[in-house]
């Protein structure tokens, strides 16, 4: 069929849209019309199937500016957002990969008709086999990891088969000719009974009034390989795979399809616990239909399936045959159908780059066990799910909260392994307990969702975050008690360059910033608040030599601050002069001056301290000691005892806060000492 006869479905004007963009491109587009062509099946809108045609070879901005002067502003973006989706590139475990399937994921969270397009592009490069053999692995292995859990996920299983089919090819060949052989070679035996079984059941649908639609299917080659792997590790056989050929009954409506099910049913003896309501509890991807498994003729078991026409095209082609693309359309049971995409936006705003592809495989992209609440809502879940995982879909808090779990009425350990038809029921704590570390241990089994892990995981880090903020406050408010500081923590925290004082606290409790690191950003402005006292007199330092005789010239008379300049006289030693000084400027013997300047003024502050310690012999000693070694001048010291305590009050002279700040440190480590702190 070709891509004009394909549209037929569309209206006139979209019609002509899409030969218009058919003949715009410069370049062969054979590849875009083979995808085309799926889209149809797809009954995708006429403007985003000429956006899937006009995509450009390569990135090109002017390009596109000419898509948007001839098709418009509309299909110009659509044409971007696809061309976004086109470059995202396959290198599984790299950080690039990382960042392409988060970019993957939150743009077809924008349009679900962008995952249409892509999965459209692979099943024809698939089909096409149009690439170099490597080039086709890496695009089979994308197809598996990615597209066809993602085609189950949205019920598109007619393209999910397909695909797998096709990378089961290209990835084991061999393999794949096996299987098809030993398969094609059971249907041919089993045709004949499926036929007659198939002619059977249309005869009596047709006698109770239903035209009805039957015949048999053939299980798809991947399907088939993967169970009998997992058949093969319990020691069993592809002939013992019962549902390799099954038969289809394609009714009017939903009356007839369980009206159907009971003549069935009455025709053939049904096997027990085989029969599955998909009709009453819909999947999750909107797959309907009636599933039993009877005892056929000669005891042989048989699988039959019965839908109505409409549940048959959405089990093809899923949510693609639901999709609405008048504007402004809103269909709540559709959008509650697909509320998992919406979660990959909130996912985005919480989860790390690769935490996020976690939550993709394992939350979005597995098969899916469907639960009851108490209430009888149906809860959909990844298979392998507990009941802890159940409580973190219904709420976060009441995750948090989960002590232990009923399932059909009967308790179960909270690693218990959620099955399809379970009710469950969660038990909570009345006060928030908060949930265990030990759900995050893999090998418990607890938890198996990332979305659930990542609740727990933001618990536990906001429950640290609240105990580093009170170990920083406890560290600032010693600190400053120590040192007399009469500083709110809102002031320091200001002072310090914070947005918040919970940001100052956070890093004093987790040892990002030390408490020595706090006070000395403090100095300047405590500082001025200490009285000074006295102020040595300045000296002049002379390059290169100590001190020597100086004297300040009568005829210029420098005073600190001025520039100078040292002349060496014959019997007074070094007269100092300014450097402007007539002087200096007159003077013919040059080589007798010599360079010199004001050595820096350096200011002393008072300061008391207490101190409170176990009296012993040799306190005071190792006090004065400590005191000395740090350049602090002693102006007084007080004593006094009391029971075996010593308490002292030492008045001293110190150059600055941090030398001050040094010195308590030192003073606290000494043997005995209790307290030590600003005096008042």
């Amino acid at each position: 069929m070709d891509i004009l006869t394909s549209i037929s479905y569309m209206p006139d004007e979209e019609r002509r849209l899409v030969r218009r963009a058919i003949s715009f491109p410069k370049w062969d587009i054979s590849h875009l019309i083979g995808s085309a062509l799926i889209l149809s099946e797809l009954r995708i809108d006429g403007e985003w199937m000429a956006a899937s045609i006009l995509r450009p070879q390569e990135d090109a901005q002017g390009y596109l500016d000419e898509v948007g002067r001839e098709f418009g502003r509309k299909i110009r973006d659509i044409v971007e957002l696809l061309s976004v989706m086109d470059r995202f590139s396959y290198k599984p475990f790299s950080d690039e990969h990382a960042e392409n399937f988060r970019r993957f994921f939150l743009t077809m969270g924008k349009d679900l008709r962008t995952v249409f397009v892509k999965l459209a592009d692979k099943l024809y490069d698939l089909r096409s086999n149009r690439f170099p053999s490597d080039r086709m692995r890496e695009i089979a292995e994308e197809v598996l990891e990615i597209y066809v859990p993602l085609a189950g996920r949205l019920g598109m299983g007619k393209i999910k088969m397909e695909l797998e089919d096709l990378s089961f090819k290209i990835l084991e060949p061999e393999e794949y000719e096996a299987l098809s052989r030993k398969v094609l070679s059971l249907t041919k035996e089993g045709e004949e009974y499926i036929g007659e079984v198939s002619e059977l059941i249309k005869r009596e649908l047709e006698k109770e009034g239903i035209e009805a639609e039957v015949y048999g299917r053939v299980k798809n080659l991947y399907s088939i390989r993967e169970k009998v792997r997992r058949y093969e590790s319990e020691g069993r056989k592809l002939e013992d795979i019962h549902d390799i050929l099954a038969i289809r009954v394609i009714v009017g409506d939903v009356k007839e399809c369980y009206t159907s099910l009971g003549i069935i049913h009455n025709l053939f003896k049904p096997i027990p616990g085989e029969m599955d309501d998909y009709i009453a509890n819909p999947k999750g991807n909107l797959y309907r239909s009636l599933h039993t498994v009877v005892k056929g003729p000669q005891g042989k078991s048989l699988e039959i399936q019965i839908r109505t026409k409409e549940m048959h095209r959405v089990a093809e082609y899923g949510i693609a045959a639901h999709w609405k693309y008048k504007e402004g359309f809103k269909d709540p049971k559709f959008e509650e159908k697909i509320s998992w995409l919406r979660s990959l936006i909130e996912w985005h705003r919480e989860l790390s780059g690769k935490t996020f592809i976690e939550s993709i495989r394992t939350d979005i992209l597995k098969e899916e066990v469907y639960v009851f609440t108490p209430k009888g809502e149906i809860k959909s879940l990844p298979k392998g799910s507990t009941p802890i995982d159940f409580a973190y879909k219904i709420h976060t808090e009441l995750g948090h909260r989960t002590i232990g779990a009923k399932v059909n009425g009967k308790l179960v350990p909270l690693n218990y392994e959620l099955k399809d038809g379970d009710t469950v029921e969660i038990i909570a704590s009345k006060s928030e307990k908060g949930p265990s570390l030990d759900w995050l241990n893999p090998e418990n089994g607890y938890v198996k969702t990332s979305h659930a892990r990542e609740k727990i995981r933001q618990w536990f880090r906001k429950r640290e975050r609240r105990e580093n903020i009170e170990r920083g406050k406890e560290i600032l408010e010693k600190e400053l008690k120590k040192l007399g500081l009469l500083m709110k923590i809102e002031e320091v925290s200001s002072i310090l360059g914070y947005d918040k004082p919970e940001d100052l606290l956070l890093s004093l409790g987790t040892s990002d910033v030390g408490i020595s690191e706090v006070v000395g950003r403090l100095l300047p402005e405590e500082k001025v608040k200490i009285p000074k006292k006295t102020k040595r007199p300045s000296r002049i330092n002379i390059l290169g030599t100590g001190d020597l005789l100086v004297n300040l010239a009568p005829c210029c008379n420098p005073i600190p601050g001025d520039d100078i300049i040292g002349f060496i006289t014959r019997s007074k030693g070094i007269t100092i002069h300014r450097k402007d000084c007539p002087n200096v400027l007159s003077e013919d013997e040059k080589e007798r001056f010599i360079d010199v300047r004001w050595e820096e003024e350096k200011s002393l502050y008072p300061v008391d301290i207490k101190i409170e310690a176990w009296d012993r012999v040799g306190l005071l000693r190792d006090i004065t000691s400590v005191i000395s070694s740090e350049g602090v001048n002693i102006v007084d010291v007080d004593m006094e005892e009391k029971g075996g305590v010593v308490f002292l009050r030492f008045s001293l002279e110190v150059p600055d806060l941090k030398g001050f700040t040094r010195l308590i440190r030192r003073i606290e480590d000494i043997k005995g000492v209790r307290f030590v702190g600003r005096g008042s």
